[in-house]
Parts: C-alpha cells; structure tokens; sequence
C-alpha cells in the first residue's frame, strides 16, 4: 500500500493504490476542514458512484471550503458558479456567441464544462435555472440551439443549499432533487471542533489559500477508475437486494409520507452502500453497509405529510423508524 501522504496525482490508477488514494482525501480535506468527517465520507463515495451530491446546512459551516478542499485534494478541474435570482441557464451550460472577426456563431463553454462544479447556494436560484443542470447532471451533455455537447469524464455537481426555511430561498423541485445521489447535512461544529477551528485560523490560516494549507493532490482520475471497477467487483447478494428493495417499499407504505422512495432511489442505495463496502476494505456488501448509507441516500427522495411535519416528524426519524422494523437479512 502506498503511504497515504505520497502526491500520487502522477499515478496511473493501479487498483493496488486507488484504495490508499481514496483514503488519502479524507486526511487531505481534514487540512483544511475541521470535523465534518460524515459528509468527507459522503463526497467520496459519490465519487466512487458517479454521482452528485447536495450539502445542506446554515451559513458558515464550511460548505463550500469541503467542496474547495475535495477539488485541491484531486487532480481534477473544478469550476464554481455563485446561484443568485438573477442566473441564467446560459450562464450555467454556455451559449453561442457571435465572432465578428468570422462572422458566425461560436459555442462558448459555460462552468458546467468541468469535472468538479460546485453549484453554490442553488436554492437561491429560480426553478428555471435550478433545472438547466437537470440534462447535465442525468445525461452528462448539455444541450444549446439543438446541438448536445458531452460533458467531461468524470463530471460531479456539488450543490449547496441553506435550509428551505430561511427568507429568500427556492425549494428544489422532487425530480432535480432525485437526481442527487446524496444528500449530506452539515451540522454546526462540537465546542471542541470550533475551538479547533478558531486556533487555525489564529494561527494563520486562510480558507482562500488551501495550497499554502498544504492541500495537495492525492488522487486523479485514473485513480477514480480504477476504483469504480473494483467497486464493481464488490459482491451483493439476493439477501442484501431483497433488503433495499424492502425498505424502500416500507417508505411507500409509511403513513408518514406522502412521497416514497422510487426504483431510482433503491438502485442509488444499492450503489452507495456497495461503494461504503470497498472502501472499508471488504470485497462484499453487508445490511450494516445499506443502513449505514441509508440516511444520505433516502432523505430526500421521500417527502413528509403535512400533518406529520406539524408533529415534528422528520424524514431522518421516518427512515429510522423503517430501517428498525425491516427485518435483516441473516
């Protein structure tokens, strides 16, 4: 195994390594982020899947410094884009734009043309830009005057978004929020993670700067490959597919919800809890690895009733409460 602080970012992807580079970011990101080790672990595992992933939490909890740090810690391209009421789609997927010089129209690439985009604060934006990333994020290819243009291999949005009750915000729509493969929460910092974050920063650390953090590249691309095709191989039996199936189908039956988890959200669980099995060193898929991605995966593929969120039921004690009573495959 290689030594996880070696910059590996030359590295061809040989299976042997992808596990160790893999692990690497979590240590790399913790350079520049204090704590939040769930959701490090979650924007891996999306990696793994191919998948996009939703932070939600207050202002101020280093969203968007985890997302920074995941790019610096890859050897990935990474765009930003800052969601305000006034984007539009073209600002997101690009436009044709006219040469003089040659008197046509030209395709200029917009920041969806990445490997990495960070979507900032996408709940800030109006439905009809929050939905220019639909085609982007499902078929990896944006579409502009009738022409498809493929994004780039590997291509993850990492979107931010601040609680839908706060003023100013618009909720997102259940069929872009399906196209998320995770939905990680960012929590406030434990006293000792804040005072560990205030003694950085006083001892001069800037969150602009992740080089001078010493942020380095521990993974590539290749690395990524490498690592989805070992995922691949991991094993799931007919016990742990009838075991997703189950609870999915549970959270169809709840009288809490109005909204259940679709064949989509089964196959993401699946997925994620087959990557959560690779990356803690096992060649096979067991049910503590599908509750462990429960959570993450589900909670935002079902939808509360009103009466129920009135109770003060929430969708992570809904999914709980089934993950309790589904039987467990032996």
């Amino acid at each position: 195994m290689m030594d996880p602080t070696t910059d590996n970012a030359g590295q061809t992807g040989d299976p042997g390594n992808a596990r160790a580079a893999l692990e690497a970011l979590r240590a790399e990101i913790a350079k520049a982020v204090v704590g939040q080790d769930a959701a490090v672990t979650g924007l891996v595992v999306a990696l793994l899947c191919r998948g996009h992933v939703l932070l939600e939490g207050v202002p101020g909890v280093a969203k968007t410094l985890l997302v920074r740090a995941l790019a610096a810690a890859t050897d990935l391209d990474t765009k930003r884009v800052q969601f305000t009421p006034d984007l539009m789609p073209s600002d997101v997927t690009g436009s044709l734009v006219y040469d003089a010089r040659t008197a046509e129209f030209s395709f200029q690439p917009g920041p969806a043309f990445t490997n990495l985009l960070l979507a900032d604060e996408i709940n800030r934006t109006p439905p009809k830009t929050q939905s220019s990333l639909l085609e982007a994020m499902e078929e990896r290819q944006v579409t502009v005057d009738g022409t498809p243009r493929p994004l780039p291999e590997p291509f993850l949005v990492a979107a931010t978004q601040n609680p839908v009750e706060y003023e100013g915000t618009y909720p997102l729509p259940e069929a872009q929020l399906d196209r998320f493969l995770l939905k990680l929460t960012v929590p406030l910092p434990s006293r000792q993670d804040e005072i560990d974050v205030l003694t950085r920063h006083a001892s001069g650390f800037n969150p602009r700067d992740l080089h001078a953090a010493g942020v380095r590249p521990v993974a590539n691309a290749a690395d990524l490959e490498a690592a989805r095709a070992e995922v691949a191989k991991t094993t799931i039996t007919p016990e742990i597919t009838a075991y997703v199936v189950d609870i999915c189908r549970a959270t169809r039956e709840s009288p809490s919800l109005t909204l259940g988890v679709s064949p989509r959200g089964a196959t993401a669980l699946l997925s994620t809890a087959r990557a959560w099995a690779w990356l803690t060193g096992r060649d096979y898929v067991t049910p503590d690895d599908v509750k462990a991605l429960a959570l993450p995966t589900l909670r935002h593929r079902v939808q509360l009733r009103p009466e129920a969120e009135m109770e003060g039921v929430t969708t992570d004690s809904v999914i709980n409460a089934i993950l309790a009573h589904v039987p467990v495959p032996r």
